[in-house]
């Protein structure tokens, strides 16, 4: 038989806060638990490995719709994994578009930290990179 987990044990074996299993049971990324006779939840290793791998979808970045159409690609190994494919390269094309933007900002703060010497805050390259060239809106 498989030894169940307390909340707090499944917490702590997956370096996930109490408030964030139950915040994923809400929203059907976790499965509810199952319960003692006295209403406590309880976790098997299916729930383990499943809340692994959110955190470690979570810290790669991915949203949670993310997370729950790879969840459900992985309740289904006999179906195609180009929808995974599909929602990764998302995901990297986005990434790719916040690191030019952050390579951006770093070369403009990079210029004007060793070359600033004031000047108007119109001209300002750093309020430039921050507000994005295409926000600029013309009078």
């Amino acid at each position: 038989m498989t030894k169940l987990l307390a909340i707090g044990d499944l917490a702590r074996r997956t370096g996930t806060k109490v408030n964030t299993i139950r915040f994923y049971e809400d929203i059907g990324l976790l499965p509810r638990a199952l319960r003692t006779a006295s209403g406590r939840r309880t976790y098997g290793a299916a729930d383990v490995r499943r809340l692994a791998f959110i955190r470690h979808g979570r810290g790669l970045g991915f949203s949670v719709e993310e997370i729950r159409s790879l969840l459900a690609l992985a309740d289904e190994p006999e179906r195609d994994c180009a929808e995974a494919a599909a929602i990764a390269r998302r995901h990297l094309r986005d990434i790719e578009m916040r690191i030019a933007q952050l390579e951006t900002l770093r070369d403009a703060l990079a210029e004007v930290a060793v070359s600033c010497e004031g000047g108007r805050a119109g001209d300002c390259r750093v309020i430039e990179a921050i507000a994005g060239a295409e926000l600029s809106v013309e009078a």
